[in-house]
């Protein structure tokens, strides 16, 4: 039986439904195949483990009952990886993890920092790649990659915090140039946080400081008017891919807001709880479309495990644009593949059984050379300059 290591928290606006997602697979992952570790990181960004870590109550005052948890660390000893305890003076390995489900949403963890980590170690786990990961969470990067192939997207324009603070008059200009309304963006958040829809210049200012709260780059995008929102969930990896139902989400804002998203349905559901149509009310031709769509933006950043890609629809005028991809999505979008006839647990152990088979084909790539250039090194004098 495999160790599986399931991940989640971290110092992010999205901690909260990091834990929501996480303790959903923990509960949904197929026992007579896993043994299940609960790894949590904290908003202080220490790792725990410990059974009381499953359950969503234990939550509710963390600092408090913190105390009968595990501190630790992941690290590699010869060929494993281990859990170490490292409280006061009782440091000893725990467990040893054969691979990592990462279900992190936000910066600090899903933008690849987590994966760079599990990376540097060498440990398999679940999902997007570093880069992947780092492009899909930045949504100035993404847009212009995306924009170079071709890919619609709504028209943008976007700043540093420091540009805004020095120089508004232009930034101003810029954004009266795409035109309101506007959507206003933290460019490396999720889960609709600091985002703001703006449909006049007396509110673009609040909006962009209210962003400013959140990050240091801001992306301010042409907003669609007469908007239909879709999401689909693409599962595979560079080889193999497969694209589910699409889902028409229904929000209460102009914008589905993190209101809409988590707070307005039943308690400790995330995503799963948001009011959506499944298939979306769209034509077959928009329909197979957008799912081609899905699936080279899934091919172009090199994502993998289960991704979620959010489109936009104008309905007047009917075309569409992408939105973003989410490389870890709220409840790992599951409730697509629900739709289509895959349980939740199935769904975990194939893209667990993937990630471990991309692991293997990873492995038989050079990673380094066994020759030791350094052994007839002799100092930096004979260096050329």
């Amino acid at each position: 039986m495999l160790k599986l290591g399931v991940i989640f928290g971290g110092e992010t606006v999205e901690h909260e439904v990091s834990i929501i997602s996480g303790l959903q697979a923990i509960s949904n992952i197929d026992k007579s195949k896993y043994e299940v570790i609960p790894i949590y990181i904290s908003k202080d960004r220490i790792w725990y483990t410990g059974d009381q870590l499953k359950d969503i109550k234990f939550y509710r005052d963390f600092t408090k009952n913190k105390k009968v948890l595990k501190q630790v660390v992941l690290y590699k000893k010869n060929k494993e990886f281990y859990l170490r305890s490292v409280d006061n003076l009782l440091n000893h390995d725990l467990t040893t993890i054969d691979i990592i489900l990462p279900v992190v949403h936000g910066n600090n963890v899903e933008d690849g920092s987590l994966i760079g980590y599990l990376d540097t170690i060498g440990i398999p786990y679940v999902g997007s790649r570093v880069l992947g990961s780092s492009i899909a969470q930045d949504k100035v990067i993404m847009k212009y990659l995306m924009a170079s192939k071709n890919i619609p997207i709504v028209p943008f324009t976007w700043f540093y915090d420091y540009e805004y603070l020095n120089n508004k008059s232009k930034i101003l200009k810029d954004i009266k140039n795409l035109g309101y309304p506007v959507v206003v963006k933290p460019a490396t958040l999720g889960s609709s946080v600091g985002i703001t829809f703006v449909k006049s210049a007396k509110e673009i200012a609040d909006a962009i400081e209210d962003a400013i709260q959140y990050d240091v780059k801001i992306v301010v995008e042409k907003a669609v008017v007469d908007l239909i929102e879709v999401n689909a969930s693409v599962m595979g990896n560079y080889e193999q891919s497969r694209v589910s139902s699409l889902e028409e989400v229904m929000g209460l804002d102009e914008i589905l807001s993190f209101q809409d998203k988590y707070l307005s349905g039943s308690k400790a559901k995330g995503m799963e709880a948001t009011s959506r149509v499944i298939p979306a009310r769209i034509s077959a031709k928009m329909t197979k479309d957008i799912k081609n769509t899905a699936l080279e933006v899934f091919k172009l950043l090199n994502l993998g495990g289960v991704v979620r890609i959010d489109f936009l629809i104008d309905s007047k005028n009917n075309v569409y644009y992408c939105n973003e991809p989410n490389t870890i999505p709220g409840s790992l979008a599951f409730y697509l593949w629900k739709f289509d006839g895959l349980e939740y647990k199935d769904l975990l152990n194939e893209i667990i059984d993937l990630s471990m088979n991309e692991y293997k084909q990873r492995k038989k790539k050079i990673k380094s050379f066994s020759s030791n250039i350094l052994e007839n090194f002799n100092g930096t004098k004979g260096a050329k300059k």
